[in-house]
């Protein structure tokens, strides 16, 4: 018997038959091979048996995927080593300048292709699957013997339980319907998995693409609306209707539209001829029983293209009426969110892509799950089709509504304008192919400029993102597909991938586990050792004063900044007082007259000072009345808090937070394993500090308006009752009166956001102290312990440790040299035409 059957016995919780296991010499390669009767045979209890075969048969297909991942890296194995010696013989040369022009216009062509590239992503995916396989064994093990008598232990096997971890990285995709969002995710995954290509139709609801981590099945999970939400919905789209008068000529009326097309997707007809009462009657949900159970429902099935096929009735409407094409009913109107799960795709291994409506929604719970994920977006990709990009109204239109949402009150670290179509050349026909394949070259050229331009002249944006976090790309999603003319100046598909492969930062989550786990099992071993017992209240006082020091400068730093905001918000409270009454009679008098502003400030009234139209600008009164507040506040929040990584909050202060570890490892050698815990400790504090203020600030953000939302409640509750013969003069009247009641508003929004700086403030504060307080006292100062000897795992822990950071090193190397490649590239084809000048 080896270890890995040792091990994934424990694992299982199966530890009683490691013993039988062993006397019929079970090793690895037997394990894969055990039949029925020989499990039988092996385990007797029913209990235990019937869960080793599920355990088991999720281990071979998980063995099958990595198979299949192993025979990509072994076909391509001796192409890359051709590849990477092709790269070092073209490194410039730096004594033959000649020589160096030549290499540069005729090798770069051998850096690895995209597809290339992606096969040795797969590659390093797959050795570092492995090694967080094995490490999460080693430490399960570990975990199982301790035992929970004492503090030190009890505190050990927590430390084992908060390694794991799930990092994703949402990609939050946005455009117009058409734009050609489904076709750029399929195509950069590879799959036939969101519907695409009709004129007629568009996705409707939220839908989330990510890998399957537990099944090589393609799966869809649709979580619906509570029965209770639709009822709401449907109550107020009754309203809607019955307040318009002659409906046949409310055809060119969006919103009304978007509501006729919602009831008869669901019901056909039959809505306009039924009560409330009827429309909610069990039997229009016969197929979803899910919905009337609020259960969310789970479709399986073996292909991508099949489960697209399911998935139709669930996301896509379409603005005529289907015929044979087997679909009867469309769902997508109860549906909250569909997250989509694809097998064997390492892009998504730890990256999640959303395909996101641009304003929201009117339904409630729709709309606070869209305003998270849209909140949550680490990337954003705004999404239209190349021809007259710069000047699309509804792609900027969108950018600039979610500005706020991504920046200040998000963790948006980059935002990519990706103009599809980009191979379309409408005079194709009167050119030569050289000539198309150069006027696509330049037009794609030109669209970047002007899209870059066109970002730099929106201040509404620029308030949140610079210039360096903003990138075009131009992409055609039908070439990559037929995989010719990957000509990078055509489709930039491949690029994309690569901004996923770097989301992915799998590096990061194995090596921050491996690290972790080397910190543990130092304090386990170091805990063992009794030779340094004269040095650890030395050792203990000068990690005393060195946290002392710390904490002194992190509470200075953020001081300053409460006195700051303080000043900022000031500001902004007498700003306010002096514009509410202008801005209030621009959005109550400077609008559609008539029919068409009362419905609009009926609908904003109804839905708490927010109105979502079908198309165009979100209407948010709220948002307006804060305004002042929140330009008020604005810079100085991008400074504290930036969501660029290399920038940490409070100018850096938690990140630049040490106790000196390494220096006092230097000096007492002999509690080095206690001191490398707490540097692990350390490190660890510090990146779930980050975690927390990236979370924490979207609240202290929000708070203005929010506060806002509430004080305003109870005028829109009131001017939302009025009905008939003047209710559009009684609904300004009272939005005025309730406004003009409530002027300390702006005082109290004020109050509000502090408060809750100040209490971020000392949480990180506390946190930070009571974590390696609590570290420092278990590591040095507990009373001797019953641990495990570990000098076997941390070996194993420390060998992984080094080849992963040597493995990061290797890879910034071959990130500069790819900077370099690409500077050569352009600095190359600059100087030819100097030379044919001459």
């Amino acid at each position: 018997m080896d270890d890995f059957v040792r091990n994934k016995l424990f694992e299982w919780g199966l530890s009683e038959w490691v013993e039988r296991f062993e006397d019929e010499e079970i090793d690895k390669e037997s394990l894969y091979c055990l039949d029925d009767q020989e499990i039988d045979n092996l385990i007797t209890k029913a209990g235990p048996r019937v869960k080793f075969k599920k355990k088991l048969k999720l281990l071979k297909e998980e063995q099958n995927r990595n198979q299949e991942t192993v025979n990509i890296s072994v076909q391509c194995k001796q192409e890359d080593e051709e590849e990477a010696a092709d790269l070092v013989q073209i490194l410039p040369s730096t004594s033959d300048e000649g020589k160096r022009k030549l290499d540069l216009q005729s090798d770069l062509s051998m850096l690895p292709s995209p597809a290339k590239r992606q096969r040795m992503f797969i590659a390093v995916s797959y050795a570092e699957t492995m090694i967080l396989s094995e490490m999460k064994n080693i430490m399960r093990v570990v975990q199982t013997r301790l035992h929970d008598q004492d503090k030190l232990s009890a505190f050990l096997k927590n430390k084992i339980s908060d390694l794991e971890t799930d990092k994703r990285e949402l990609v939050g995709v946005f455009g117009k319907t058409g734009a050609g969002k489904s076709s750029l995710i399929n195509a950069i995954i590879d799959e036939d998995l969101l519907p695409s290509g009709s004129v007629n139709a568009c996705t409707s609801v939220m839908i989330k693409v990510e890998a399957n981590t537990h099944s090589s099945k393609y799966e869809a999970d649709i979580e619906f609306i509570t029965k209770e939400e639709w009822k709401d919905e449907l109550w107020s789209f009754q309203w809607f209707i019955g307040d318009n008068e002659k409906l046949e000529q409310e055809d060119d009326d969006d919103d009304y539209r978007d509501i006729v097309d919602k009831l008869s997707a669901l019901y056909g007809e039959e809505w306009k001829q039924k009560t409330i009462e009827n429309l909610m009657d069990n039997k229009h949900y016969r197929e979803i029983p899910e919905f009337l159970q609020t259960r969310r429902k789970i479709l399986t099935c073996e292909s991508a293209k099949e489960l697209s096929a399911k998935c139709v009735k669930y996301t896509r409407s379409k603005s005529k009426r289907r015929e044979g094409d087997g679909v009867k009913k469309f769902y997508w109107p109860l549906v909250k969110c569909v997250t989509v799960r694809v097998p064997n795709s390492p892009l998504l291994q730890h990256v999640t892509l959303v395909d996101l409506p641009g304003n929201g929604d009117c339904n409630k719970s729709r709309d606070e799950m869209w305003k998270g994920i849209v909140g949550d977006c680490s990337t954003v990709w705004i999404v239209t089709e190349i021809n007259r990009a710069a000047s699309e109204k509804e792609a900027w239109e969108i950018l600039e509504s979610v500005s706020s949402l991504i920046g200040n009150g998000g963790e948006c670290q980059q935002i990519h304008f990706i103009c599809t179509k980009s191979d379309h050349f409408e005079d194709s026909d009167d050119f030569s192919p050289a000539d198309v394949r150069k006027e696509i070259t330049e037009r794609n050229m030109q669209a970047k400029n002007e899209i870059k331009e066109k970002f730099n002249q929106r201040p509404k944006i620029k308030k949140h993102f610079t210039e360096d976090s903003f990138r075009v790309f131009t992409v055609s999603s039908k070439e990559f597909r037929k995989r010719k003319h990957l000509n990078p100046d055509e489709t930039e598909i491949p690029k994309l991938q690569e901004v996923l492969q770097d989301l992915n930062d799998f590096h990061s989550e194995t090596l921050n586990y491996v690290s972790g786990a080397r910190g543990i099992l130092s304090l386990i071993q170091g805990a063992n050792h009794r030779g340094a017992d004269g040095k650890k209240d030395e050792v203990c006082a000068a990690l005393e004063r060195n946290m002392s020091l710390q904490l002194d400068a992190v509470k200075r730093e953020m001081d300053k900044t409460y006195k700051a905001f303080e000043k900022c918000l000031a500001d902004g409270v007498e700003k306010s007082k002096g514009s509410y009454e202008q801005v209030l009679k621009y959005f109550l008098y400077h609008r559609k007259k008539g029919g068409a502003f009362h419905k609009i400030l009926k609908c904003v009234v109804e839905n708490g000072g927010i109105h979502k139209p079908k198309k165009g600008k979100p209407i948010n009164l709220n948002m307006k009345l804060a305004s002042c507040l929140t330009d008020s506040i604005d810079e100085e929040f991008r400074k504290t808090f930036p969501n660029e990584l290399k920038c940490g909050p409070f100018n850096g202060v938690i990140n630049k937070f040490s106790l000196n570890t390494d220096s006092l490892i230097e000096k007492y050698k002999n509690v080095g394993l206690q001191l490398r815990f707490l540097k692990t400790e350390e490190e660890k504090i510090k990146g779930k500090l980050n975690r927390i203020i990236r979370k924490e600030k979207k609240k202290v953000y929000s708070s203005l308006t929010e506060k806002i939302e509430d004080i305003m409640e109870e005028g829109y509750s009131k001017a939302a009752a009025f009905r008939g013969k003047d209710s559009l003069k009684n609904m300004r009247e009272t939005i005025e009166r309730h406004v003009h009641s409530k002027k300390d508003m702006f005082e109290l929004a004020k109050n509000t956001m502090l408060e809750k700086l100040h209490n971020l403030m000392v949480n990180i504060v506390e946190t930070l102290e009571k974590t390696l307080k609590q570290s420092t006292e278990l590591s040095f100062k507990t009373d001797e312990s019953s641990l495990p000897d570990v000098s076997t795992e941390l070996e194993m822990v420390k060998k992984h440790y080094d080849e992963l950071v040597s493995s990061v090193d290797e890879e910034l190397s071959l990130s500069g040299f790819a900077e370099w490649a690409e500077t050569a590239e352009a600095w190359a084809q600059t100087e030819q035409p100097r030379e044919n000048a001459h």
